[in-house]
Parts: C-alpha cells; structure tokens; sequence
C-alpha cells in the first residue's frame, strides 16, 4: 500500500513539474488577482433607492498560490446568502480558474480572462428553459482600494452583454 501511495505522489509531482512548463508560454505570473486581497466593503443599488451590503474578505493560501473568497449579504433583499469560492492559475491549463459555491446550493466552475485594467471570469450554463447562457463577472476601475465589479448575462454567445447586478468594492481599513 505504500508503495502505491509513493507511486502516485511521484506521478503527481512529474505531472505537476511537467505541466507548469506551459505556464511560462501565457503570460501570466499567478499576481493577476492579487489587487483583490484583502477585507471588502460592498454596496448596490437595489431599485427604489434600497442600498445592498455585503463584505468579501479574500486570502491567498496554500503557499499563496490559490485564492479564497468569503462573500455574505450583510444587508438587502437578499441577506444573509452566503457564497465562497477558490482561484487558481492552473498550470495545467495556463489559464485562471474559479470554483464557486454558495447557500442556495449553486455551484460554478469559471475560466478567468485578464485584459489591461479589466478582469474576471466567465461560464456558460443552460437556464431552465433549455437554452445556452454565458455568465461573466468583470472586474474593471480597478484602483488600490476601490473597483467595480459587474455580473453579466449573453443569451448570443457573448456577442452582447446584459448588466444584472453591479458591485462597489471600497477597502475596509
């Protein structure tokens, strides 16, 4: 049995050695989302001059190379929902990767793009009426304490975007 375990840690560690070799093609360093570190206050228009709260705190961990968010609605139509998830620059891929899950159950898998001053992650789904949906969140005006972040919708392939929720990031100090 130990034998098998030493056998696949030595496999892994030759997949891992080999695989990060493609990273060195992309571009990206791994501090891409590193402006996102920290303790987040949040706020959003909910219509009829209703504000929305929430808090984020982002940590990088396991040996700094993965990102983990912690999300809450602090106050809003929606408080009380809870999400978190886990960022990675995956070596095997070369590319941002996001897993999220929150208290309603859902769970996303996205890939992240990184453009000048703008960044994020995109998914595709299928709504219940069968049909194909992009979801994206961007990140963009990004500064040292303060960014906006946008979750939006295509039902045409990314060709046009529909705003569904905007987020104002302000660092707590």
């Amino acid at each position: 049995m130990k034998l098998h375990v030493l056998s696949f840690f030595l496999f892994f560690s030759l997949f891992q050695i080999l695989s990060a070799q493609n990273r060195n093609d992309s571009g990206l360093n791994g501090d891409e989302f590193d402006f996102w570190v920290g303790t987040w206050d949040e706020t959003w228009d909910e219509g009829e001059g209703v504000v929305g709260k929430g808090t984020n705190s982002i940590q990088k961990i396991m040996d700094k190379k993965v990102i983990l968010e912690n999300f809450e609605i602090l106050e809003g139509a929606s408080k009380g929902f809870k999400g978190t998830s886990i960022s990675v620059l995956s070596i095997q891929s070369a590319t941002w990767k996001q897993a999220w899950a929150d208290s309603q159950g859902s769970y996303l898998d996205f890939e992240g793009f990184v453009n000048d001053n703008t960044r994020g992650f995109k998914t595709q789904t299928v709504n219940s009426k069968g049909q194909k949906v992009m979801a994206r969140m961007v990140i963009k005006d990004i500064e040292e304490d303060a960014f906006t972040w946008d979750w939006e919708s295509s039902l045409d392939d990314g060709k046009t975007w529909s705003l569904l929720w905007r987020v104002n990031y302000t660092r707590k100090l």
